[in-house]
């Protein structure tokens, strides 16, 4: 547990990072290099593409730091750590009824809380509620704001198969960009400049030059959108009945309008790419999602 995650030395929580707030990224370098998924840097890598140089369509790879290219608005989020609040929270709102007065309570409690753990530092931090708010967790970040797209492979490999071999298994896809986090020079977040240096991470995930064989060890780490593990039965039969079928009838006429106008030329494809493809997405999920449901009888 302590390679996992642990405060006071490097562990794999310290190379596993949050991207942009939608993805799961890793680094994998004492360089800050980071390894993603080629759907999570779609947008980066549609950013840069031009009917003259689709970079989506084609592939990129900086050959030197300097080709690197820098990505505004993409950010990437460390954890520094943890903390179990539960009992202070709990206490605090043990004998308030009233909706109303617990939700205010819980907020002005969240924000004394934040404030006490990140005074004096750069770090920020946030509170969610586990189990339906019988738990409590803060987690306490550092964002690093200097993110730079490092290479992609051609959408042929990135995205083969489209979206209907996405959410499948086996999958054939190449479903990979890189990245690199850079930092200022004293090694802090840094807004971009182009002194800033590639960041030092407190751990990367070091790259097994041998492959895998079977049997070997695997895990899963990272930061998914969302968990429902205790949804009523309710729950279950609008996700099957409603929610599910109405996503994907709304999607369908959404990817046919943007697919229609795509196909007319380069340039309105490169612009609607990562809009189409995040629509796609969940297009398939939940016609997997209700697809299982039912199959499983949950």
């Amino acid at each position: 547990a302590e390679e996992i995650y642990s405060v006071n030395s490097s562990s794999l929580k310290d190379a596993i990072v949050s991207m942009g707030g939608f993805c799961t990224g890793e680094i994998i370098s004492d360089q800050g290099l980071m390894l993603t998924n080629h759907h999570c840097g779609y947008g980066a890598i549609q950013q840069f593409s031009t009917p003259a140089n689709n970079i989506l369509r084609n592939g990129f790879w900086a050959k030197t730091k300097s080709d690197e290219k820098a990505v505004p608005g993409l950010f990437v989020t460390f954890l520094v750590r943890m903390e179990d609040v539960s009992k202070k929270i709990n206490t605090a709102l043990a004998q308030i009824t009233n909706k109303k007065e617990r939700a205010d309570k819980l907020a002005s409690m969240k924000k004394e809380l934040i404030a006490e753990a990140t005074k004096g530092t750069h770090y920020t931090a946030y509170i969610k509620d586990f189990y339906y708010g019988s738990e409590f967790y803060m987690f306490v970040n550092e964002t690093f704001n200097d993110v730079r797209l490092v290479g992609a492979p051609p959408e042929s490999v990135g995205k083969y198969g489209g979206d209907t071999d996405n959410w499948m298994w086996p999958r054939h896809t190449g479903d990979f960009s890189m990245f690199r986090v850079y930092a200022g020079k004293d090694g802090k977040p840094a807004e971009y400049s182009a002194d800033n240096v590639p960041m030092k991470p407190k751990h990367h995930l070091p790259i097994n030059m041998k492959g895998v064989k079977e049997g070997d060890f695997a895990m899963i780490m990272g930061y998914p959108g969302s968990t429902d593990r205790y949804l009523s039965s309710f729950g279950v039969n609008q996700a099957i009945d409603l929610k599910g079928p109405t996503v994907v009838e709304v999607r369908d006429v959404k990817l046919a309008t943007m697919k229609q106008n795509m196909d007319k030329n380069v340039s309105t494809d490169i612009k609607y790419s990562s809009k189409y493809a995040q629509t796609a997405n969940y297009w398939k999920y939940y016609q997997g999602q209700t697809e299982q449901l039912q199959t499983n009888g949950v």
